[in-house]
Order: structure tokens, then sequence, then C-alpha cells
């Protein structure tokens, strides 16, 4: 579910990246190495974990992941089965390595989460385990929790199940590879099997009335010094493969809603007066919104591809705010809901790169072995809504700020020149101001002009500020 621009940004030796990136990091008091009695620790794990007698190597598992990924926290394996489908989607098992009060499980919920940014991350677990012993890299045994979810013709949920086994991964592949096997008629049977559950499981996700925000990604790569930045929709196969990882995690969330215990990821609804809201910003910008059609329907009919539009899809993000964790025992909480996917959904896929996915995994291997729910991983619950939310806060400051340093690195040797853009937000109570989308190169930025701004409108823009060491970029509106 896509609800900001992500920015992606290659490895790059450039003198400005690393000093504003390491800036960034004094600014946040972020950690810049792991203490060396959590990497003893760690180090120690990865030699010696605690490996399941369940054997499923047999499974022809791979992985989809950006290039160059070595955190690899999924593996799958998707097939027919009758009428139906079977999704085997094997997670890397931090609980094998890890143990409750040990120092890197302290380090982990100072941390909450891997931070992304630039040609650099900062892991929530030291490499030798996130990026090695835990990792489900190609050709190696690893422990992982191995979810098996039957699905019906329909592709709603028959069956879950989840337990500790060994799995091998076939093969490290990425989205761009995979999708020209797809367009090229590849014969492995397992990506029209994908594809099928992909579409499926959209359809039902329409049907709840879910919603997804399809706003453009944002590159930049840095080649010997030059930048470039653009925008890139999502391809087919990121989008189904997104579904699997979604149906993992409201499978969780049925297992955990079931027995009263566990932890959601929630999202309350959206607020009548802010879809009112949205009401107006669509008749300003001149796009149909039929009646009869809800939110998420007109959504769809959204094109990423026309600025227009993008505006349209940057306001709407104002109804997706306010998603928070919810831990309970013995009592579901009073809004257990995800109002974008319309359902109830947990994390629960990648605990190499998120503390709270290993504790909610913890919870449905106990409930599908009609075991208790671990002592240490009960005990912690109530507390991971909290680390949770201030990790998601310092994730997104983080990421903004890289971002911000990337464009303004990206355009300050452009100072003066003159850039067609489109207006996607004009400022509350001061019209003058807002914020411009240009798309080559692909930037959004704050925005002032002296009269007032049109949203949606097309402009010419000037660029008056690229600033990395401040980290601004600042246009204004050509005469």
């Amino acid at each position: 579910m896509t609800t900001t621009r992500r920015i992606c940004l290659q490895p790059a030796g450039n003198a400005v990246l690393a000093q504003g990136m390491a800036e960034i990091r004094q600014q946040m008091d972020l950690p810049t190495a792991f203490p060396a009695e959590v990497e003893a620790a760690a180090a120690a794990a990865a030699a010696n974990p605690r490996l399941p007698a369940l054997d499923r190597t047999e499974l022809p598992l791979v992985t989809i992941d950006p290039p160059g990924s070595m955190d690899l926290d999924q593996a799958m394996h998707v097939q027919a089965q009758g009428e139906g489908y079977c999704v085997h989607y094997a997670i890397a098992d931090v609980a094998a390595f890890v143990q409750a009060g040990d120092p890197v499980d302290l380090e982990a919920h100072r941390r909450g989460e891997t931070l992304y940014g630039a040609d650099s991350k900062i892991p929530l677990h030291p490499k030798v385990l996130s990026e090695g012993a835990a990792s489900l890299l190609p050709d190696q045994v690893r422990p992982a929790l191995l979810w098996t979810v039957e699905l019906d013709p329909a592709g709603h949920i028959a069956a879950i199940d989840v337990r500790r086994a060994l799995v091998r991964s076939r093969a490290r592949l990425d989205y761009a590879g995979v999708q020209q096997a797809i367009d090229a008629g590849s014969d492995d049977p397992m990506w029209a099997v994908l594809r099928r559950i992909g579409e499926l499981r959209e359809q039902r996700e329409r049907e709840r009335g879910g919603v997804s925000l399809p706003l453009p990604e944002q590159e930049i790569d840095v080649v010997d010094g030059h930048w470039t930045l653009a925008f890139r929709a999502r391809l087919p196969i990121e989008s189904w493969n997104e579904q699997i990882s979604l149906l993992v995690g409201m499978a969780a969330a049925q297992l955990m809603v079931q027995a009263k215990v566990g932890l959601l990821r929630t999202l309350p609804p959206p607020d009548p007066h802010a879809i009112a809201r949205l009401h107006v910003t669509a008749r300003v910008l001149g796009i149909g919104w039929p009646p009869g059609l809800d939110y998420p329907g007109f959504i769809r009919s959204l094109d990423p591809t026309n600025d227009v539009h993008v505006a349209m899809l940057t306001a709407c993000t104002t109804v997706l705010r306010g998603a928070g964790y919810a831990a309970f025992d013995g009592t579901l909480p009073a809004q257990p809901m995800h109002s974008a996917l319309a359902a109830q959904y947990t994390h629960a896929t990648a605990p190499l790169r998120r503390l709270v996915d290993r504790y909610t995994g913890e919870v449905c291997l106990a409930l599908c072995a009609k075991q208790p729910v671990p002592t240490w991983a009960l005990a912690a619950l109530p507390g991971l809504p909290d680390t949770m939310q201030a990790s998601g806060h310092r994730a997104g400051q983080y990421e903004s700020a890289v971002l911000n340093l990337a464009e303004a690195a990206a355009l300050a040797p452009r100072l003066g020149e003159v850039f067609d853009g489109a207006i996607v937000e004009v400022a509350h109570g001061d019209p003058a101001r807002g914020r411009v989308i240009v798309r080559d190169p692909a930037v959004e930025a704050s925005v002032s002009a002296s009269g007032n701004l049109t949203l949606g409108a097309d402009v010419r823009v000037s660029l008056v500020e690229a600033d990395p060491v401040r980290r601004v970029t600042r246009f204004e509106l050509a005469g």
C-alpha cells in the first residue's frame, strides 16, 4: 500500500552526500555503529542458532527484493491447489538468534526499525545477523517461520498455519528482472499463479473498500558526482508481491483476533470532514467525482502520471493519518481496523527490519501450536506500540531529511534555471505559498508567488534556492 513517495538512492561516493548524511545522523542523534558487546553477542548468536527439527528445504522458495538487498526477510512459493491456491511464505526467524533481554534484543528495542537513506542504512540488528546468518540468502539453509496460507478459488483465506522450519531459498530475484521474465512469457508456472493471486487479492481489497494511493516513487542516482532524479511507476510484480505480504499480515491478525491476544496495526476511519474537503479539492482541480462513487473508488480512478491527479493524490494523503499499534490480551481494541486496508492487519513479515514483527510471529506460532504465548513475548506487547510509534516518527524524519538533502544537492548547480511543474498543494491561510512538483528532474519542493497559487495548475517556476547544507530547495513562480 503506497501512501507517500519513496526515495531510492543508488550507492554514491559523493562528498556532499556523505557530509550531509553525517550531519543528519549527528543532528538526529542516530547511532553510527553497534556497541562492541552487541556485535559480540550477535556474532556468537550467528554461530549458534536454535534450529528447528522440521526440514522444509525442499520447497522451491525465492526472494524478490530491490537489487543488492542483503537483509532478506521473506522467501515465497505459490502454487495452484485444487481449485484454489497455496502460499508458502518463509519469514526470517530472528528469535532463533536473539533472546529477550540479551544485548542484541535490548539494542533492537532502542532502535525499533532499520533506517534507510542514500548509500547507507542504520540497521535494526548487526549485519552479521541481518545480512548474514538470519537473512534468507540464496542456497543457504536458514531457520524461518514458515507460513502456509490456503486460499479458496476467489482468493479468500481458507486455512492458516505457521511453524518453525528450516528453509532454503533457491534464488535472490529483483522486481525488474521478474517483471521482464513475466513480460517475456516465462514458462515458470509460479509467476502465473502469483499474478492470479495478486489480482484476486486486489479484487477482494476493492470489495472491502480498501484504498491505496499510487503516488509516484522518486529515484535518485549518483554516478561520479552527477545526480539524476526521476519518478518511477510501480511494476505490476511489486503490487502482486505486496499482496502476498498483506495476506500474511491479515492472516496473522485473524489468528490473534480470534484468540484475543496480540498486536494490530491500526488506522482510524477517515474523518467525514476530510472527505468533504477532498470533494471540494476535486471540484477545484476539475476532476469529476461521480455521485455514488466512494472514496476508494475515486482514488482508483486517478492517474499518477497526470500532474493534476498527483495534486489530488497528494491531497488524499490527509485522510490516511493516525496509524498506530494496539496491543491486547483478553479484550480486543476498541478500534481494531486498518481503514486503508478495510481489514484487521498486523506487521508480521519483516522481523530483520522492524522490531514488532518478531513478537507477532511468536504469538502466531504459539496460537497455531495451541500453546501459551511465551512469557517474554506476552510481557513485551504492552510497550511495543509506544516503541514503534517513536521509531516510526524517527524513520519519517530521517527519510524526509535525506530526501531534502538529495534534492538540494541535485539542484544546487542549477540555480536560476526555469522548470515546468504543477502546483500540488496550496498552503492553508496563505495561498501565495505551496508545493510544486517538477518531473524533470523529479522534485517536489516549496514554491511561492506574488499572487495566489492555483491548485493543479501547470506552471513555470524558477529555482531560487538549493542549499544542501540547510537541505532547502525553493522555487518561485516565473514571470
